[in-house]
């Protein structure tokens, strides 16, 4: 069962055994190489790949449902934007009223959608396959100061967390007699009930978590230990590396055709 408090989704894989430092390594690498590249194809061929990788990881049926229900529509309205809006261009495929599409804003409209969907897959992948506190402890032990791995950990947390806790108060308030099932109106009306327990149980749960920091010596300046040692093998460092030197291609390939 998924953990309540993160999106994480434990798996035996090799996507899973990777150190969280390289799977972050290749968001960024990702993004970079998306918006550096000068090609076209490069978004579509990363997309490919992040697939791939969804499979390696075990978790395609939980990347793909995120991706379908939440990017193809918002990149495909970018697209559509771009593509009959965007200024400039010269070769007129098709015409319609006063709406104009050109074979040069499609394809900027279709390197900017895939741009986006690089960007926020590659995430999908990091939060599906990481867990919020191995990440932290990771850069934490690497040198990242406390305080920022908690803004981090928190703010990765918060969603699944807020999901949770809506959920427990819609099923207290439906066996109360509450309706929040039916026509929009009904539904509407029995947001103020959820809202209001939502709200204060959050507030509730922040001073809680200042109290449970602040007994665990959170500001402490002295070296801090882990319980638990996440390995970087020489596979980790391997990936890490080829990833920056696919960057680089990136850039000289950006540099050498402007």
């Amino acid at each position: 069962m998924r953990e309540r408090l993160s999106f994480y989704i434990p798996r035996e894989s090799f996507l899973h055994s990777l150190n969280p430092l390289t799977k972050l390594t290749l968001v960024f690498a990702a993004i970079l190489i998306s918006y550096a590249s000068p090609w076209y194809w490069t978004g579509l061929t990363l997309l490919g790949l992040l697939f791939l990788l969804s499979f390696v990881g075990r978790i395609q049926r939980e990347y793909l449902r995120v991706v379908f229900n939440l990017l193809v529509p918002v990149a495909g309205f970018l697209f559509v934007m771009q593509a009959f809006f965007l200024p400039g261009g010269e070769s007129e495929v098709w015409r319609y009223w006063f709406l104009s599409l050109k074979t040069e804003n499609l394809w900027q409209a279709l390197q900017n959608a895939t741009r986006i969907m690089v960007m926020v897959s590659t995430f999908i992948l990091l939060i599906l396959t990481t867990h919020p506190s191995e990440l932290m402890g990771d850069l934490t032990r690497r040198g990242l100061p406390a305080t920022i791995a908690y803004v981090i950990t928190a703010t990765l947390q918060i969603l699944p967390q807020m999901q949770a806790k809506a959920a427990t108060i819609i099923d207290a308030q439906r066996s109360r007699g509450l309706q929040t099932e039916g026509s929009f109106v009904r539904r509407v009306s029995a947001l103020m009930p959820l809202i209001g327990p939502l709200v204060f149980g959050s507030l509730v749960e922040v001073e809680e978590r200042a109290i449970a920091i602040e007994a665990r010596a959170f500001m402490a300046s002295t070296p801090r230990t882990s319980l638990r040692e996440l390995p970087d093998t020489m596979t980790d460092k391997a990936i890490r590396w080829l990833l920056v030197g696919l960057v680089l291609v990136a850039l000289v390939g950006r540099i050498w055709l402007s």
